[in-house]
């Protein structure tokens, strides 16, 4: 198990290997494998791309972003130039089915909201934001009404998570209460965490996921 000094100078390390950040605004804490990004960016994706900079790393057990987002001047936009943008990323992204997300934009941040089939459907929606300019967030409240038939569920999301050669796919405890469906157990990494995520929702019927999948050594 990696101590938080070593967790800490990977992190560090992740952050300056990855060309979209500059690591030198952001601050790392570490308690007990418990990570905390501080700091400020000059944007939204550059934001994520921290993020997801730490996800990268083991032995990270849980992950707090307090990272502001500070866009440069000449990046600025008002809130009606980044409705405009929104609308128009969201009209052409061919994943996300038309007239099914609805979004406010509010001092740069940005808040979507609807209903759609699919999860992918409402990442899809969030992803085509993230590089706009003069965005400083996303608060993704679109909900997931699936259509499909949800019966199966547990059995076919634990033959994915095998099919797909998941590590921990067998020390994962899979329940479902309509389509609503709960992860819990043990991984290795946060990376395995998020896959097992990835693998539940992407089953036919799933309406959303409580991930109570604890990372550990």
């Amino acid at each position: 198990m990696k101590s938080d000094v070593q967790l800490k100078e990977d992190i560090l390390a992740e952050l300056k290997w990855d060309p979209i950040v500059n690591a030198t605004d952001v601050g790392v804490i570490v308690k007990d494998g418990v990570v905390t990004l501080t700091g400020h960016l000059a944007s939204f994706a550059e934001k994520y791309a921290a993020e997801r900079a730490a996800q990268r790393i083991g032995g990270v057990k849980a992950l707090a972003v307090e990272i502001e987002v500070r866009p440069p001047f000449a990046h600025k936009r008002t809130d009606a130039e980044i409705a405009s943008a929104v609308d128009s990323a969201i009209q052409w992204n061919s994943l996300v089915p038309k007239g099914k997300v609805h979004p406010i934009v509010e001092k740069g941040w940005i808040t979507l909201s609807g209903e759609v089939e699919w999860d992918y459907q409402r990442r899809a929606a969030e992803a085509s934001l993230r590089n706009l300019l003069g965005v400083v967030g996303v608060t993704n409240l679109v909900k997931v009404k699936p259509k499909v038939d949800a019966t199966g569920l547990g059995k076919k999301i634990q033959d994915a998570l095998v099919r797909q050669a998941t590590r921990e796919a067998r020390h994962i405890d899979i329940s479902v209460d309509g389509g609503q469906v709960t992860l819990e157990g043990k991984v290795h990494s946060w990376a395995e965490r998020k896959a097992a995520q990835g693998v539940a929702w992407a089953a036919p019927g799933v309406s959303s996921v409580i991930n109570h999948l604890h990372v550990g050594a």
